[in-house]
Order: structure tokens, then C-alpha cells, then sequence
């Protein structure tokens, strides 16, 4: 058999066992799978894989201090205290609550990136629906689509937008009169789309007037690590230094401090974490590394570059679109690597390169395997005894996302 087919066909199976799931086992087992077997039948040498897994240190080193941070934050009581809050402020209105967790996902994924709203967010939100005595699926399917709707409004909103620029992001200034509107649009979109979906379930009223929680010193430990964590990775973007170390030493000092201050140990902390998802980022690596090794890139950089050539605008929209459908087929961590490296080798103009960009990030609220926040999302509501099927959250986003998508591609475009 081909090794070129026979590559083809194990990334293939690999990526339906992610979507779908088979015999429940986590993705991260097909995923990983699907690496280890291009390995050992040496259709991808050694060193190559190694190298493509080191390419994703940054990413594993940000979802850890993100993945303590949510812990701490859940064992301290704080998720608690902000749902009280949030029931509270809505005054009886599933309605206002919704509108309250919205605009809350999009200053968390803005500051924080997406990964954090997936993270950090959901049990948040959980504890707000049980609180409020709501359906809790409404609010939770905001984690999920305000993570990627609004990952573009800073570079430092998602990890993808650093993967797609190859480390090398816009100036803050030029970042914002490039975005500012699609990143607008898409989140406007997503609220009145998503909004509509959910009308049902979020008729009637819900509890209000809790007794406020008084927020235990550890949870304020949580509450001023989360914040620091926001103001350092604002800062250290606009230097273009690597979010990954400076997320996870943050992490790692604020569950410390709260550990030594209980003297706790830290091991109930580290068995609560999804440690699954690591190895799942390694082996979406190890699968685009096979792509390149195979040529499959080199075709998309003639196939970018003849397009462009022909019609700048007309190839900035099909190729956000194509990415932002081909990110739900593999997700869009491996897609943005896909992207980046294809765009480099064509040297596509900045117009073609936001246009992947935005297809890259919000083309991803189509499936619950499109991006890594909304695996992590899946991941944090099966914890709280919740879950989602693929096509339950499939006809959720096929309204949400598609119009969503041409708008912010089409204000990106006209902008020139």
C-alpha cells in the first residue's frame, strides 16, 4: 500500500475517533493512536515526530497554569461566589443571566484567551444555573461559543492566533484596526444567533435573591491569581514573549500559596486535572507534521498562491471559509499550523493571512471538536455530570457560526 494513502488513512481514522468517540474513551487515546501508529510503521521517522511535539510547548505549559488556576478556583469556593453574584445582578431573569455570562466570556477570552473561558468559566457558570435553578445548558453553551466568537479581538485571545503568525503577531495598534470590527461582528452575531436557539429554554423566570457568599482568603488568592495571570499576559504579548511559561509559573504559584496556606496536599489538586489533554495537543502536532512530511503543504502553497494572484479578496473569503469548515476535520490547532505554514512559504498578503486568521478561530463553533477551548469546555461539563453529542451541538452551530463567519470575514475583506 502507499505509505502516502496508508499516512492518509490513519490520520483519518485518528480524527473520526475524536469526533465520535467510540466506546466513550477520551480523544486524547485516538489522537495519540493515531501518532503512535505513523511512528511505529515508520511512516513518519522518529525525529520528526519528537520535533513536532516539541512544537507545542508553549501551548502544553499555557493549558497547565490555566487548568490549576480553574482547580483552585473550584476547590476555593470561587466559581460559587461569582455565580451568586451573576444570580444575583440578573434579578430573576434567565434572560439577564444569560445576557451577564455572555459579556463576562467575552472579557475573559479577550484578556484571558479562549482556553481560560473554557476553563475557568464553565464551572462558573454551572454553579450559576444550579444556583438560579435554570436549565444549565443554555448558559453553558455561551463557554463554548463566546470562547471562539471573541478570540480574535486581541493576539493574545487565542493561542492559534500566535500559532498562525508563526510568533510573529501584529502591533497591538495594527492588531486592533484590522480586527476591531470583525471581532464585533462575530461577537454581536453570536450573541443574537445563539440567543434565538436557546429562547425556549430560557423562558420563565429563575431564583434570585441569594445570600452572597463570603469569599473564603484562599478563593481571593484564586480570584487576585487569575487576575494577575490577565495583566501578565496582556503585557508580555505586547513583547512578543511566549504566554506559555509565564501562565503556567503563575498557575503553579497561586495553587502553592493556597496549598501552603491550608497545608494541603497537593495531590486531590493534581488527580482533578485533565491531564488528557496534553497528550491530545502533542498528537494533533505529530499529525500535521505528517501532512508537511508528505507534501500536502507544499500543494496548498501553489494552490494559495495562483488563487491570489487572480483575486486577492476573492481568495481571502474561500480560504477563511475552507479553513474555518477544515478546523471542525481536525481541529483548529493543527489547522492554524496548517495555515501558518502554508502562508509563510506563499507569502500571502495580511489581507489572505486575517482572513485564515478569523477562519481559524471562530470556524470552529460549528463542532465540539473544532478547537481546543471547546474540548476543554466538553471536558469541564462532563465533570458536573453534563454532556453534549456531536450533533446536539452541531445544529446549534450550524445557526450560529455560518452567519457569524461572513460577517467578520466580509468586514475583514471590505477593510482592504
Amino acid at each position: 500500500m502507499n505509505s502516502v494513502f496508508l499516512s492518509w488513512g490513519i490520520a483519518i481514522a485518528a480524527t473520526a475517533g475524536v469526533i465520535t468517540r467510540p466506546f466513550k474513551w477520551p480523544e486524547a487515546v485516538w489522537a495519540v493512536a493515531g501518532a503512535l501508529l505513523l511512528v511505529s510503521l515508520g511512516l513518519l521517522p522518529v525525529d520528526l515526530a519528537v520535533e513536532a511535539v516539541g512544537k507545542g510547548t508553549d501551548v502544553y505549559l499555557f493549558l497547565f497554569g490555566m487548568m490549576l488556576l480553574s482547580e483552585v478556583g473550584r476547590r476555593e469556593g470561587l466559581f460559587d461566589w461569582v455565580a451568586v453574584f451573576a444570580v444575583n445582578h440578573a434579578k430573576g431573569s434567565p434572560r439577564k443571566l444569560f445576557l451577564l455570562v455572555y459579556l463576562v466570556g467575552v472579557v475573559i477570552t479577550a484578556f484571558l484567551s479562549n482556553d481560560a473561558t473554557a476553563v475557568v468559566l464553565t464551572p462558573a457558570v454551572f454553579a450559576a444555573a444550579r444556583k438560579a435553578k435554570t436549565p444549565p445548558l443554555p448558559l453553558l453553551f455561551i463557554c463554548a461559543f463566546i470562547a471562539n466568537a471573541a478570540s480574535f479581538v486581541l493576539p493574545i485571545s487565542n493561542p492559534a492566533n500566535i500559532v498562525l503568525y508563526g510568533n510573529h503577531t501584529p502591533a497591538l495598534g495594527a492588531w486592533l484596526m484590522r480586527f476591531t470590527l470583525p471581532s464585533l461582528l462575530s461577537i454581536v452575531a453570536t450573541y443574537v444567533l445563539l440567543r434565538w436557539t436557546q429562547r425556549d429554554a430560557l423562558a420563565g423566570t429563575c431564583e434570585a435573591g441569594l445570600e452572597p457568599l463570603e469569599l473564603s482568603s484562599s478563593g481571593r488568592v484564586a480570584l487576585a491569581g487569575i487576575a494577575v495571570t490577565a495583566v501578565v499576559l496582556l503585557t508580555v504579548s505586547a513583547f512578543d514573549v511566549p504566554l506559555g511559561l509565564p501562565t503556567a509559573l503563575l498557575g503553579a504559584l497561586t495553587a502553592a500559596v493556597v496549598l501552603i496556606q491550608e497545608r494541603k496536599s497537593p495531590l486531590p489538586m493534581i488527580r482533578e486535572i485533565s491531564w488528557s489533554v496534553l497528550p491530545l495537543v502533542a498528537a494533533l502536532f505529530v499529525l500535521v507534521e505528517m501532512l508537511d512530511h508528505t507534501g500536502v503543504i507544499r500543494t496548498f502553497v501553489h494552490l494559495l498562491q495562483d488563487a491570489t494572484q487572480h483575486n486577492e479578496a476573492t481568495t481571502a473569503g474561500w480560504a477563511g471559509s475552507v479553513i474555518a469548515i477544515g478546523s471542525n476535520l481536525m481541529n483548529n490547532l493543527p489547522a492554524g499550523l496548517i495555515a501558518s505554514s502554508t502562508v509563510m512559504q506563499a507569502h500571502s498578503p495580511e489581507r489572505v493571512i486575517d482572513a485564515l486568521l478569523i477562519g481559524v478561530d471562530l470556524g470552529p463553533n460549528l463542532s465540539i471538536t473544532g478547537s481546543l477551548a471547546t474540548i476543554l469546555w466538553l471536558n469541564a461539563i462532563r465533570r458536573e455530570g453534563e454532556d453534549v453529542s456531536f450533533m446536539k451541538f452541531f445544529k446549534v452551530g450550524v445557526v450560529v457560526m455560518l452567519p457569524a463567519l461572513a460577517l467578520a470575514l466580509a468586514a475583514r475583506i471590505l477593510i482592504g
